[in-house]
């Protein structure tokens, strides 16, 4: 078919009428090689199952055209879209239009919208109407463009179709080189290049477009380079010859025969499919897993980038790479990056070929690299960001492939911002917005606490990828990452090299380790944008992930032998390296300064002991917002044994008594929880658990001599005890107020211990605000009851001590009738505080400790967004948040209200909060960084 119409099937520049009756007649003659195509196609959507009849269909018979605009084309200093169209180009496509706006030099293309992805997939898997013709059309402004035609053999126009979604997904999405050739195109090609250029892009293109179009594994194919390169006794694949290209080719070719698949000769039709094979890996399992990872919803799909190519694998003046403008571990500002001469993109950032760095381009390719280091300066300034760029020297000439905002480390994040407000670049509000919740969170991660002390157990050094401690069992495949990370274990995940396929084994494994690959490899910007420890590019590293073994420095491991990693200097030490808690200071420490300045919420914490609450204050919260009483009954034997005294007691004055010899703990703890709160409220809520949850574990008969034993109960009352005791549905139990409604007294205790407390440490000097907080309340009269029970005992610790203090009493709202009747619970409650992990649980009908069980499945089949229990539900609990606090100030306009589950310190949850006019919100001390963070960021979106 080729050879009898390769003119008039790749020229776009004739009139579309013949050059519509030359594809249909090249269609019909080629019947039987489609029919076998569309019969083995691998990837059944629609539109690929009927390739050749979609292609000829909309040539030959052009429909109405589409009212949607769906092709932006950008080359030679003009483009249909601009930096501000994200969300309809994807970051990619916007950013190549305003690369060619301010003058760079970047390769002509087109952009299939975001859009169409979405319209594509609602198709069937068939592009909408219109949008094929629109795609002709802009390969036409191409071809202008660069001179050149897609599948001329004498002077051929090569394209890459890239994908492109509004958030950058490194590496989650498919990619095609070289797409145009075939066998003719590739003759013309060696004629005018080279032959070794030629076929080295020939067996490239039928590599990539095997595995990400046609299904093909791409270890067959990487079995036969591998296999052609031992054969002739090289090392690298730059090192193969022209002719072994030509065998290699050849080898390729006989793989999609082995697969039962026809490689397609007609360049149309290979753009076609490509372009739907990118639309499709839109639902890809890579995609939606990376998605959920990092909280992705609301995108439409990704855009279609088709570009000219230019070639970096054109001899020693030609090479690409990748750099950051400033170094996205340290945020150090110094041109970050590698490249590769005589190489194409993929083998930067899929870790082939281990790159050299940036700064040697300068001796390498001076020209290029002075242009590059102008073109960096200019994008950052244009874009008040540190930008990640990629880019081809193509026979000496620069050509600018894509910049972003470069995924960073929490450390280079902040000093980045701090950096670019001290240099003018930005101001402390864009400073603010810039950095994420997430990166914070990365620097109160722990590192290790004497690096000294395992020089000895350093077993081998690779390059320090991601920065950051880990420490874990070594696994070798993402499902043993995953298995292992769903039982609370931590592990190390070991790789020749990662692949978009490993990335729910990176984000399960506390650190990546990898024999291939550079500093902007996959793997390197993945656990970078992930906080996660990586060493990358361990050249001595062997790995045997079959038998499941590594070897490295002549140590021999295996899964599940410990490892750390230290991917600031990338050091791979054998065991378990000590590790050291986080501290805030230097960059961080001004930057969250700035980030006090702009937020309207209070950030309290969740803090138990007086150590919680120091950690918390020192974190920067300005409060504590749940103290809970329970946990200070485990803090020494004593205490655990008073508690099941009282559990085990048979009458009130025995209870009583157990009740007692518990005040002095509780009183000790509350004092120094007050001097490290000094001045900052304190709420403390009454005991909430079952009271079988402080029995101990075990075996009946261990237990009962057990509790016998430390109570001096006779074995058969506590047996009688434990089973009234029991209960079917405990959560739902007998817990919270209906402990103290039911035995007056535990309240009563913890009342005075409360109370006493702060009358002792406010005579001290000690500014004390304490908030009681009733639990679990579900009507008013519960709360009545409890808070004349409190007034009661106050009044008592006051006449007592001869001094008072104020108090406010209020309550956690985590039933869903409490929040529907807060305007009744607001006459006796001076406070709220949400307890959205209950009121999740009670709302949904879903028990937390249960909810494993099925919550994957609904992941991933997408009937829910995100867990409940970690991300807010803001459509079903947060109306009932939201219709609380309407209710609630109407009955009382100065209510108090906050939250103080886990979503405190989720920053989705946070912008939620804020928007719903709460006061605070509380979260565990490590947190306290993030929340605040978070608040800022909700105070000035909101606002703008």
């Amino acid at each position: 078919r080729e050879r009898q119409h390769p003119r008039v099937l790749s020229s776009l520049s004739e009139s579309i009428l013949p050059m519509a009756t030359a594809h249909a007649s090249a269609a019909m003659a080629a019947g039987p090689a489609v029919d076998a195509l569309r019969r083995k196609a691998p990837r059944v959507s629609k539109a690929r199952a009927n390739n050749v009849r979609v292609v000829s269909r909309a040539i030959a018979a052009p429909e109405a055209p589409a009212v949607t605009k769906r092709v932006f084309t950008f080359g030679d200093g003009q483009a249909d879209g601009d930096a501000s169209m994200k969300t309809l180009l994807g970051g990619k496509g916007a950013n190549l239009a305003e690369m060619n706006r301010i003058g760079l030099s970047v390769p002509a293309g087109f952009t299939v919208t975001t859009d169409t992805c979405a319209a594509f997939h609602e198709n069937g898997g068939e592009l909408p109407a219109g949008c094929w013709d629109e795609m002709l059309e802009g390969l036409k402004f191409v071809e202008k463009c660069m001179g050149k035609k897609l599948g001329d053999p004498a002077d051929p126009l090569l394209l890459s179709v890239r994908s492109g979604a509004a958030v950058s997904m490194p590496g989650m999405m498919d990619t095609v080189l070289n797409l145009g050739l075939n066998d003719e195109v590739a003759e013309g090609l060696a004629a005018k290049a080279g032959e070794k250029f030629a076929y080295d892009s020939y067996r490239r293109f039928l590599d990539m477009y095997g595995d990400v179009v046609m299904g093909i594994e791409h270890h067959l194919f990487e079995h036969e380079i591998d296999s052609l390169k031992k054969e002739n006794g090289v090392a690298q694949d730059n090192e193969l010859t022209a002719e072994h290209l030509k065998t290699l080719v050849a080898r390729y070719k006989k793989v999609y025969e082995s697969e039962g698949k026809m490689f397609p000769q007609e360049p149309l039709e290979q753009m076609r499919l490509a372009a739907d094979a990118v639309f499709d890996s839109w639902n890809s399992d890579r995609a939606k897993k990376y998605m959920a990872i990092n909280q992705i919803v609301g995108l439409k799909g990704t855009a279609v980038n088709i570009q000219a190519m230019v070639f970096g694998n054109m001899g020693e003046t030609s090479g690409t790479g990748v750099c950051f403008t400033r170094n996205p571990s340290t945020g150090e500002n110094l041109l970050y990056g590698e490249y590769l001469v005589n190489a194409q993109g993929e083998d930067v950032v899929a870790g082939i070929r281990t790159p050299e760095d940036i700064l040697t381009m300068k001796s390498a390719l001076p020209q290029a690299y002075e242009d590059l280091v102008r073109n960096t300066e200019l994008l950052e300034k244009h874009y008040k960001d540190m930008q990640d760029i990629e880019f081809t020297v193509q026979e000496g000439k620069l050509y600018m492939l894509q910049t972003r905002s470069g995924k960073r480390t929490g450390a280079g994040a902040v000093k980045i911002a701090v950096d670019l407000v001290e240099d003018g670049m930005i101001d402390k509000r864009r400073a603010v917005q810039i950095v994420e919740p997430t990166h914070v969170d990365q620097l109160l991660h722990p590192q290790f606490k004497d690096e000294s002390a395992y020089a000895a157990d350093v077993i081998g050094v690779g390059l320090p990828a991601s920065p950051g401690a880990a420490v874990g069992q070594v696994v070798f495949d993402t499902e043993t990452a995953e298995e292992l990370n769903s039982q609370g274990k931590k592990c190390i995940l070991v790789r020749v090299e990662t692949s978009p396929e490993d990335v729910g084994g990176m984000n399960a494994a506390e650190g990546i380790l990898t024999a291939r690959g550079g500093m902007t490899s996959h793997a390197a910007v993945v656990a970078r944008g992930w906080g996660k420890t990586c060493v990358s590019g361990c050249s001595e590293l062997v790995v045997d992930e079959e038998n499941r073994w590594l070897s490295l420095g002549g140590v021999k491991l295996h899964e599940g032998d410990w490892v750390s990693l230290n991917g600031t200097t990338g050091e791979v030490i054998r065991g378990q390296v000590e590790l050291a808690p986080p501290a805030i200071s230097g960059d961080l420490d001004q930057f969250m300064t700035w980030v006090d300045e702009f937020r309207r919420l209070k950030v309290l914490a969740n803090a138990d002991t007086p150590e919680d609450a120091k950690t918390a204050r020192d974190n920067g919260a300005e409060g504590i917002g749940l103290v809970r009483t329970e946990h200070m009954f485990f803090g020494t034997g004593e205490r655990i044994m008073a508690v099941r005294r009282m559990i085990m007691a048979a009458d009130t004055p025995t209870r009583e008594a157990a009740l007692n010899d518990l005040l002095p703990f509780q009183r000790e703890d509350f004092e120094g929880i007050f001097r490290a709160m000094d001045g900052c409220p304190v709420t403390i809520r009454l005991l909430d658990p079952p009271l079988h949850e402080f029995l101990p574990d075990g075996d009946l008969d261990e237990i009962v001599a057990m509790l016998s034993a430390d109570t001096g109960a006779d074995e058969h009352e506590v047996v009688e005890r434990i089973e009234k005791l029991a209960e079917i549905n405990p959560m739902l139990g007998f817990r919270g107020c209906r402990l103290a409604i039911t035995y007056p007294e535990i309240g009563r205790m913890q009342v005075r211990a409360i109370l006493e407390a702060a009358v002792a440490v406010h005579a001290e000097g000690v500014v004390v605000v304490p908030d009681i907080m009733v639990p679990l309340v579900g009507t008013l009269e519960e709360l009545k009851d409890q808070t004349a029970m409190i007034r009661e005992t106050a009044a008592a610790v006051f006449e007592e001590k001869g001094a008072e203090v104020a108090y406010r009493i209020g309550t956690m709202i985590e039933i869903p009738r409490a929040a529907l009747m807060s305007d009744q619970i607001a006459t006796e409650a001076e406070f709220f505080s949400f307890g959205t992990n209950d009121l999740t649980q009670m709302t949904f009908g879903y028990s937390r400790d249960d909810v494993a069980k099925f919550l994957p499945t609904y992941l991933e089949r997408g009937i829910l967004q995100h867990d409940p229990f970690q991300v807010l539900d803001q459509a079903g609990v947060g109306q009932l948040i939201e219709t609380s606090v309407k209710r609630g100030r109407e009955t009382r306009p100065e209510l108090k209200v906050g939250i103080c589950g886990e979503h405190g310190g989720d920053p989705s949850s946070v912008d939620f909060f804020h928007r719903k006019g709460l006061d605070y919100v509380s979260c565990s001390p490590f947190r306290v960084p993030i929340a605040r963070l978070a608040a800022a960021q909700a105070a000035l979106n909101n606002d703008e």
